[in-house]
């Protein structure tokens, strides 16, 4: 699903294929529900990229009185024209989203309705702003994101490309914390410091990890590759690669049944070792 070449021009944004499909999803949709065209059309169908319709959907999520979707959209174009990294995560983001959420049936699902994906490429926009030195509007995008959705990503944290957040509700990553690539995270996560020492003090997420809902990763450690960390598990320690940990305070109990068991989805702990 990934493109090869991001587009650029209008008329290569016009033969983008992952913006074809969700043209084609959306077009069918009113079709078939009529009560929602001009939602749709507002939303992905007057739109000439999927760059154009993204802004126009974050923009619109997170305004407030004192600033106002326009300006929110215009910093978010600007950020999309300028960075092709966070058009190529985005849209391996989009693929991530498709192929591991049983609920996630159309390319345009997470575009319009799922709140993870939304602040995840807000997140990205506004990690964007934090290295060009645009701390306040970086910290006001956070803000936002977090009132919106409920989830609060520091804008210094750094992620890499195909992640999916799923559900979202009440996750928290720190300042220091790093997420590797194909990476799954569910909701009430909590990638966090141990207390108030400074510097470099967030966990770091190796490619491929699956990390379970509820669980708390704390401390300047790192989760290897592949690893799976279970339901409301609250690990301390670094976590070897390819292991699973669970418990409070987390262990080793096993390992995941596949070598990137974020690709998966399975959050059974079928290989747990009493």
């Amino acid at each position: 699903m990934a493109l090869q070449v991001l587009p650029n021009t209008k008329e290569e944004h016009a033969q983008d294929p992952v913006w074809l499909q969700i043209c084609g999803e959306v077009e069918e949709l009113v079709r078939n529900e009529p009560m929602m065209s001009d939602f749709l059309s507002a939303s992905v169908l007057n739109h000439s990229s999927l760059e154009s319709a993204l802004s126009s959907q974050l923009g619109q999520q997170v305004d407030c009185a004192t600033v106002p979707a326009r300006v929110l959209c215009n910093v978010i174009s600007e950020a999309f024209a300028t960075n092709d990294d966070i058009r190529s995560a985005m849209r391996a983001d989009l693929t991530a989203v498709l192929e591991r959420d049983s609920a996630c049936e159309s390319l345009h699902l997470p575009l319009l309705f799922f709140k993870g994906f939304h602040a995840l490429q807000l997140h990205r926009v506004a990690h964007w702003l934090w290295q060009q030195n645009r701390k306040s509007l970086a910290l006001l995008m956070q803000s936002r994101a977090s009132m919106k959705f409920g989830v609060d990503i520091h804008p210094a944290a750094t992620f890499g490309s195909g992640i999916m957040l799923d559900h979202a509700t009440g996750l928290v990553v720190g300042e220091t914390a790093i997420v590797g690539n194909k990476v799954s995270i569910l909701q009430s996560v909590t990638l966090g410091g141990t207390g108030k020492e400074h510097g470099d003090r967030h966990p770091k997420i190796g490619d491929g990890v699956l990390i379970s809902a509820g669980a708390k990763i704390l401390g300047n450690i790192h989760v290897g590759e592949g690893a799976k960390v279970g339901a409301g598990s609250v690990v301390l320690k670094d976590v070897p690669a390819h292991t699973t940990v669970a418990g409070v305070p987390a262990k080793v109990v096993g390992r995941p049944d596949s070598d990137l068991p974020a690709l998966n989805m399975n959050h059974e702990l079928t290989d747990y070792e009493w």
